[in-house]
């Protein structure tokens, strides 16, 4: 597995590479994030500070980027700050794709969720993204909760015991 070392506060490299990765999607017909998400003004939040954007780092590229909170009061409100760290906009760049990347990613921030004595990482897809959702249960994510929507919209909830 590589050792990928996470870097924080990179607001502007982490938006470059969701940019990157959400590209590469529409270009080949998924559905991803619409550049006008991948700002700074729509990603920056209360929950969502520059600090918490992160880059990883394998023998100096950038590999991939996500947004690691403390909280996330929108789909798990009654979980205690500081007990997980809750993953958001992961992605990663296509050159290392297809590399158990989201294995060694996530072996990372478990690395750095020890260190904090944090017990959880956690996210959160629609349901109904089955690539996605293959790729988090194989790395080990399990799904823990599923939201239905009056629309017909699922959200599954994804946790990891670090």
């Amino acid at each position: 597995m590589d050792n990928i070392k996470i870097l924080f506060n990179k607001v502007d490299e982490a938006i470059l590479i969701m940019k990157e990765v959400a590209d590469w999607g529409r270009a080949k017909g998924l559905r991803v994030w619409r550049d006008e998400w991948l700002t700074r003004e729509e990603l920056i939040t209360a929950e969502a500070q520059p600090e918490n954007f992160c880059i990883g780092v394998l023998d100096g590229k950038y590999v991939c980027a996500f947004i690691l909170q403390w909280s996330d009061l929108e789909y798990w409100k009654n979980s205690p700050k500081y007990e997980a760290v809750y993953l958001h906009k992961f992605c990663v760049r296509r050159e290392f794709a297809h590399r158990e990347m989201t294995k060694s990613i996530n072996e990372a921030i478990k690395n750095f969720c020890r260190e904090k004595n944090i017990k959880y990482i956690r996210l959160d897809t629609r349901l109904d993204e089955k690539v996605v959702r293959k790729i988090y249960l194989d790395a080990g994510f399990k799904i823990v909760n599923i939201i239905d929507y009056d629309n017909g919209n699922s959200m599954a909830l994804f946790e990891l015991e670090v």
